[in-house]
């Protein structure tokens, strides 16, 4: 590993949605080259050693910045390093982004699923075909999304952007919490992502003749999501997966997800 493979990142915006939930974005000298879905290493410098962690891309390919949507974990030895940033620091970011999550091109329905930020790799998709729908040459993709969380304020920014681009018509974004009783004012969605993906699957006609499932966030919803579209008929080339640690092993830690556990 050389100087070569990072390129300096500096921060030029920090939204702190909760004490443990944050949006980080860094502005690089050159773009990075990847496809939407994928994730990258940062690194931090502690002690005069470089600390190192993957993490799912939020932006476009066609953004010049580069956006995370984090989680703090205290007593981690990445996140709370992190969580002293402010704007004007620099990080260093690996040039070199990996990762098979990507947009899958044998339908042209995307059924997907995450929790909280499961989502970012599902924002990189969705910003990068609507920045591309001048090019579509009249394809007609639709999205849906089904984003679960404990309370409102886990969706961050994204709730808004996605509710937006609801209104083109090609993508369908359902927010739900999981503890409603801390928010009486809350007229969406209520339960798990797994407790509505069928209903919401079947009420927007996402089925396993007609679409790709992508389940993104904590591995038990991951793999409850997928023991229910195993029932539902789909075949597992049609259910893809970004599982971030297995669940047997919590300690080795969620960090593409955005979490830090180490």
């Amino acid at each position: 590993m050389t100087k070569l493979d990072f390129s300096n990142g500096e921060l030029i915006e920090r939204k702190d949605l909760s004490d443990t939930l944050a949006v980080f974005r860094f502005r690089v000298a050159k773009p990075l080259s990847f496809t939407a879905g994928q994730y990258t290493t940062i690194g931090i410098s502690c002690d005069g050693e470089l600390i190192e962690r993957p993490y799912s891309i939020v932006s476009s390919p066609y953004e010049r910045s580069v956006e995370f949507f984090i989680e703090l974990v205290p007593g981690g030895l990445f996140t709370p390093e992190l969580w002293k940033l402010k704007p004007g620091a620099t990080i260093q970011i690996r040039r070199r982004v990996v990762g098979h999550f990507t947009l899958g091109s044998s339908s042209d329905r995307h059924l997907m699923i995450a929790t909280v930020t499961g989502v970012a790799p599902f924002i990189s998709m969705i910003r990068t075909r609507h920045l591309d729908k001048e090019r579509s040459n009249g394809r007609r993709e639709q999205f849906l999304i089904i984003h679960g969380a404990s309370s409102s304020a886990d969706f961050g920014p994204y709730q808004s952007e996605l509710e937006g681009l609801c209104s083109e018509g090609w993508l369908t974004y359902v927010p739900t919490i999981s503890r409603p009783w801390n928010e009486p004012n809350w007229r969406g969605e209520i339960g798990r992502v797994e407790d509505i993906v069928r209903k919401h699957a079947d009420q927007s006609g996402f089925s396993n003749a007609n679409s790709v499932a992508y389940a993104c966030g904590h591995p038990q919803m991951v793999e409850n999501v997928k023991d229910i579209l195993t029932r539902a008929r789909y075949p597992k080339r049609q259910i893809r997966e970004e599982q971030y640690f297995p669940l047997h092993d919590f300690e080795v830690s969620e960090t593409r997800l955005g979490v830090d556990s180490l």
